[in-house]
């Protein structure tokens, strides 16, 4: 069965973060929803490029889509203010909350881990990675220096240059060591 996953998307969003998760996953099969945090579909990240979202979050919340039983899985990029902005969101930290409390996967890159996971208590008692110097600001969680972490359902990454690694984690999680390891022979990427 086909795994669906939402990809939460907020103006300044780091791009390689938000759009190597949605290539590497779709690859491996796994269905992924771009939801903008915003009122615009067209969401601009921190370098300029900007990404068309499949719908808005106030879209899914309308239509009765933003209910946990309904997703495999949240991921959420970093970059700035884009992990600020959906911090800043109740209706993206409601989601959020209520996935890792029904146990589905938690997915977070670079700033995201720090500013939106720890805020929210989906850290505690974790081990966690985030983009190096953000540690500081997490408390009651253990940090760690390695790429990509997985701790149950949470999964976190570093930065940009980590995000290949932190998709095929995820494509293995969500479609298999298989299609994962598909992914990885088309793409060239060292894992």
């Amino acid at each position: 069965m086909e795994k669906n996953v939402v990809l939460f998307l907020a103006q300044g969003f780091e791009e390689v973060e938000a759009v190597t998760p949605v290539d590497y996953l779709r690859r491996a099969g796994v269905a992924v929803h771009i939801a903008a945090v915003g009122e615009d579909l067209l969401v601009t990240g921190a370098r300029g490029i900007s990404v068309q979202a499949d719908s808005t979050l106030e879209d899914l919340k309308k239509e009765g889509r933003l209910v946990p039983s309904g997703w495999d899985g949240v991921l959420i990029p970093g970059g700035m203010p884009g992990a600020s902005n959906i911090a800043a969101s109740g209706d993206a930290c409601g989601f959020i909350k209520d996935m890792a409390a029904k146990g589905k996967l938690v997915s977070a890159i670079c700033a995201s881990p720090a500013v939106v996971l720890a805020p929210l208590g989906i850290l505690q008692g974790r081990r966690f990675t985030c983009f190096p110097g953000m540690e500081g600001s997490v408390t009651g969680a253990q940090w760690s220096e390695d790429r990509v972490v997985t701790d149950g359902t949470i999964v976190t990454s570093r930065g940009p240059g980590t995000a290949a690694e932190w998709a095929v984690t995820m494509a293995e999680i969500l479609a298999g060591p298989d299609k994962a390891a598909a992914v990885v022979s088309a793409t060239l990427v060292r894992v």
